[in-house]
C-alpha cells in the first residue's frame, strides 16, 4: 500500500470519532511514559491535543488518532522525539518560588560553605527545563561575588528534552519570560537585548553545564553535589520511578548535601535515601550515620 493510500485509509478510520481519539491519546501517553517516566492521567488528556496541534499541522495529519496510527505503523524516531518534547511540561520561570531562593542564599549556601574545605561548590539542577532555575542560581552567586571569590563553582543542569536544553544553552529568553521573576536590575546587569528578546551574559552561560540526560538512564552527573534541586519533576511519576530518582539523587550526594523538591513533592515514604533536614524547612538530607556500639558506648560489658 502506498503512503498516499495509507493516509487516506487512516483519515477514513478517523470518522469513528471519540473512540479513535481516546485510543490515540492512550498510545501517545504510553510513548511519553516509556521515554520520560511521566504518567499522563486521564484528567490531563486534554493536554495531548492542545500540545500537539503544531505537530499535526506541520506533518499534515488530521488528528491525534491519525498521528498515533502513523507512529504505531512507521516507528518514526524523529516524530516520536517531537511528540515527547511537545508533551513535556517545560514550565519554568526565573527565581520560581522566591522564598526558596532566599533560603538558598541566606541559609543553605552559608551552611555548605562552612563545611567545605576544598572551596568547591557543586550544584545539580535536575529537570532544568529551559534553564531559568540554573540561571537564577548563577545570578545569585555572581551578585555575591565577594563571598564566592576564589571558589570553584560548578552548576550542572540536565533535562530529558533536547529542545529545552538547546534553548537553555543559547540563553535567549523572550520578553514575557524575563518579566516573570527577574528583577529589572538583574535583567540589565546580566542580560543583553537581542532580536528575539534577551540573552544571558557570556559569564552566566559559562557557569552552567547544560546537558540532555534521562534520570532513568543517567550519564551526566558525576560524584557528589552539595546542593541538588529536583523541583516539580516527579509530580507525574509512579511510586516506583520516584524511588529510582531518589536513589539516584542519594548516590550523587554526601553527608552535608541539601536536596530541594517542589512544593507538592516529598521524599517521605520512599525508603530512607533522604530525611527531612533539621535546619531548612522543606529541604532534605541523607540520614545521619548512626554509630555502632557493639559492646555498648562505654566499652565491653564486665
Amino acid at each position: 500500500m502506498s503512503r498516499g493510500t495509507e493516509r487516506r485509509a487512516l483519515e477514513h478510520h478517523s470518522v469513528f470519532g471519540a473512540s479513535v481519539m481516546q485510543r490515540g491519546i492512550r498510545v501517545l501517553s504510553a510513548l511519553l511514559e516509556a521515554r520520560t517516566g511521566q504518567v499522563l492521567s486521564p484528567e490531563r488528556g486534554w493536554r495531548v491535543e492542545t500540545a500537539l496541534k503544531p505537530i499535526l499541522r506541520a506533518h499534515g495529519l488530521q488528528d491525534i488518532g491519525i498521528l498515533a496510527a502513523h507512529l504505531t505503523r512507521y516507528r518514526d524516531p524523529r516524530l516520536e522525539i517531537e511528540v515527547v518534547d511537545a508533551l513535556l511540561n517545560n514550565e519554568s520561570s526565573f527565581f520560581r518560588d522566591p522564598q526558596i531562593f532566599e533560603m538558598i542564599r541566606q541559609q543553605i549556601l552559608p551552611h555548605i560553605r562552612a563545611r567545605k574545605q576544598d572551596r568547591r561548590l557543586r550544584v545539580w539542577s535536575a529537570g532544568c527545563s529551559t534553564g531559568q532555575e540554573a540561571y537564577s542560581l548563577a545570578i545569585q552567586l555572581c551578585n555575591d561575588v565577594e563571598v564566592w571569590d576564589r571558589w570553584r563553582v560548578e552548576i550542572l543542569a540536565t533535562d530529558i528534552s533536547a529542545t529545552a536544553i538547546a534553548r537553555a544553552r543559547d540563553g535567549i529568553f523572550p520578553q514575557i519570560d524575563v518579566q516573570r521573576g527577574l528583577s529589572i536590575n538583574d535583567l540589565l546587569k546580566w542580560f543583553e537585548p537581542v532580536a528575539d528578546g534577551w540573552r544571558a551574559s557570556a559569564q552566566l552561560r559559562a557557569m552552567i553545564d547544560f546537558r540532555q540526560d534521562n534520570l532513568f538512564n543517567p550519564r551526566a552527573p558525576g560524584g557528589g553535589y552539595d546542593l541538588l534541586l529536583c523541583r516539580n519533576v516527579m509530580l507525574y511519576f509512579t511510586q516506583e520511578r520516584r524511588q529510582k530518582v531518589f536513589d539516584l539523587l542519594a548516590r550523587h550526594s554526601h553527608d552535608h548535601s541539601v536536596l530541594l523538591l517542589g512544593a507538592g513533592e516529598t521524599a517521605m515514604g520512599h525508603g530512607d535515601p533522604f530525611v527531612a533536614h533539621p535546619e531548612f524547612r522543606g529541604a532534605y538530607r541523607r540520614p545521619p550515620v548512626q554509630p555502632l556500639y557493639v559492646d555498648g558506648p562505654m566499652g565491653p560489658a564486665v
